[in-house]
């Protein structure tokens, strides 16, 4: 996979983002897809290209959201900071640890958001953290556990070359 392509990747995220997810909620839950792709990403094809679609798609988020533009790039490098130190921890597989730290970083990220925003703006006004970030990140976990395994699986199928183990 090519620099180039986890660009257009995140870019394709970024206005499905902005488009179609906010009628795709589910009792006020609502995926980021840029943060699952970039993790994804991240964890799979390494951590180049997963900085490739964190900063690509947070600059698409943040010019068509009304945000601090920088603000979401930050968050969205944070996790994947978090997702290529998971990704190096021994796993019994790649398929696992995408949906590890997808749980992790969609957990992580909105508190991270809520901090730069809070230095950049003022604080949100959020009655309970926690009670909107955990059905966001379950809801992101389950688009991970379909994704995950198949970004791993295309990965391998096309870009890995076979190479003789001695």
């Amino acid at each position: 996979m090519s620099l180039t392509l986890a660009a257009v990747g995140a870019v394709a995220a970024a206005l499905l983002q902005s488009t179609i997810v906010p009628y795709l909620d589910i009792g006020g839950a609502r995926p980021d897809l840029v943060l699952i792709y970039a993790v994804i990403v991240t964890v799979v094809v390494g951590t180049d290209h997963g900085l490739a679609a964190a900063l690509f798609g947070g600059i698409i988020i943040d010019a068509l959201a009304p945000r601090p533009f920088g603000s979401t790039v930050f968050v969205l490098l944070v996790a994947i900071g978090g997702a290529a130190v998971i990704a190096r921890l021994p796993a019994r597989g790649r398929a696992f640890s995408t949906v590890l730290a997808v749980l992790l970083m969609s957990l992580l990220g909105p508190l991270v958001f809520s901090v730069v925003y809070g230095a950049l703006r003022g604080p949100l006004a959020v009655a309970n953290p926690l009670g909107s970030i955990v059905p966001d990140a379950l809801y992101a976990t389950a688009i991970a556990a379909l994704a995950g395994p198949a970004a791993v699986h295309a990965h391998t199928r096309f870009f890995e070359k076979e190479r003789i183990d001695w």
